[in-house]
């Protein structure tokens, strides 16, 4: 009987110790599956919860997610989800070839090309011949017509001297010599030899004097106005010759690295979609917009028969020959605020994200300046559907864990 209970209170120690056992079994697995899921959004990924519930931002219905595993950068994908996201890779391989890159730009007045009509005395403005900016001006033709006491001053001096050159003696000597400073003084102020030559048959001098353009242009400034006192050298209109334009373009920093002054480039019109024109780079900006992160580019564009006008828009064709290199599907390149990176397969079914300089960019292929690894598969295809699943499952973007 003894023995009976014995073997009684020992199963019963066996049973509650098996009991206590498996359910700490069935608590640790069961705190392990908690452990292993989270809740996020479908819309804001960033959105990680522990339990159940509706998105903060957004207040859709979170969704359960298994926890990855997997590397900071790396994402691990069933064969299922490769096939749906299209996701194909291949190997590159260092290849030669032409790339035309395309930019558009915006025409400009030649700032080299612009002439300044300044005053050569100081005066009063008593005329302006032309008061429109756009108003072309021809060689020869007249300005403005200046009050100026100095320039009075010379030209009595001229006709007194002028006058007492026929008298005898020292008289006759000085005034030749007052009469040839007075001239180089006239000369200075900007009056012609046929102005001058006018005074020695003029019976009253006149303090008003008309000057004339010494070249051709069109205004693309008014400086002064008609009534207003000018200081000697004073600007009082600026001339534009068109018949040679400025296009400016900007471009990404990356892109810029090939490029070079003297480069040719093929210019098209949106007004004028039948007309091309031959062009050379002549500047590149050596600073970088700190916004935008782009950079000046100006080429000089001939415009003889004044066809073309500032403000136009035009598209820029950059080719560059026999430029070796690697190159990849555009698609493939994924691109942020301050870097571009690509996904690349580091096993089957694993894919991993590398930071990369990219370079030389055509409608459909980009060069990757950076090195790499030729025995690596590059994503080509669905780069951006495994870039979602990223962010999808960890709530981050990729970038974050690579060295900048």
């Amino acid at each position: 009987m003894k023995a009976l209970k014995k073997i009684s209170i020992l199963f019963l120690i066996l049973t509650a110790f098996i009991a206590c056992n498996t359910k700490n079994k069935e608590d640790h697995s069961t705190h392990q599956t908690k452990e292993s899921l989270f809740y996020t959004c479908s819309m804001d990924p960033q959105v990680k919860e522990d339990k159940p519930g509706k998105c903060p931002i957004c207040h859709m219905e979170l969704t359960p997610m298994k926890n990855d595993e997997s590397a900071v950068n790396e994402i691990a994908l069933s064969a299922q989800q490769i096939k749906l996201g299209n996701i194909t890779t291949q190997t590159i391989a260092e290849t030669q070839s032409s790339v035309e890159q395309s930019y558009t730009g915006v025409l400009t007045i030649n700032q080299e090309k612009i002439k300044t009509i300044s005053a050569r005395a100081m005066g009063r403005i008593e005329k302006l011949y032309f008061k429109s900016v756009g108003d072309y001006i021809a060689k020869n033709q007249p300005v403005y017509q200046l009050y100026s006491e100095d320039i009075a001053i010379a030209k009595q001096d001229y006709s007194t001297a002028y006058k007492q050159l026929s008298m005898p003696g020292d008289f006759g000597k000085n005034a030749k010599t007052m009469l040839n400073v007075a001239k180089q003084k006239l000369l200075f102020f900007g009056l012609s030899n046929t102005q001058i030559e006018s005074i020695k048959t003029s019976n009253e001098v006149s303090p008003y004097t008309t000057f004339y353009s010494t070249y051709s242009g069109t205004i693309s400034e008014l400086i002064a106005t008609e009534g207003s006192y000018i200081m000697e050298g004073s600007g009082i209109i600026k001339l534009a010759n068109l018949n040679s334009l400025w296009l400016e373009t900007q471009v990404n920093v990356n892109y810029s690295k090939s490029m070079h002054l003297g480069q040719n480039a093929k210019v098209s019109f949106i007004d004028f979609p039948e007309k091309t024109v031959n062009a050379r780079i002549s500047f590149i900006n050596p600073e970088i917009n700190p916004d935008t992160r782009l950079l000046l580019i100006r080429m000089e564009v001939p415009n003889q028969n004044l066809l073309l006008k500032p403000g136009m828009q035009a598209m820029v064709r950059l080719t560059q020959s026999s430029l070796k290199g690697l190159f990849v599907s555009a698609d493939a390149v994924i691109r942020e605020e301050n870097a571009s990176y690509i996904w690349i397969e580091k096993r089957p079914g694993v894919f991993e994200s590398l930071m990369v300089e990219t370079g030389a960019e055509t409608n459909v292929m980009i060069e990757i300046k950076s090195e790499m690894d030729p025995a690596k598969k590059v994503v080509i295809t669905g780069a951006y559907a495994i870039n979602s699943e990223y962010k999808f499952r960890k709530g981050s973007d990729p970038m974050e864990g690579m060295k900048m």
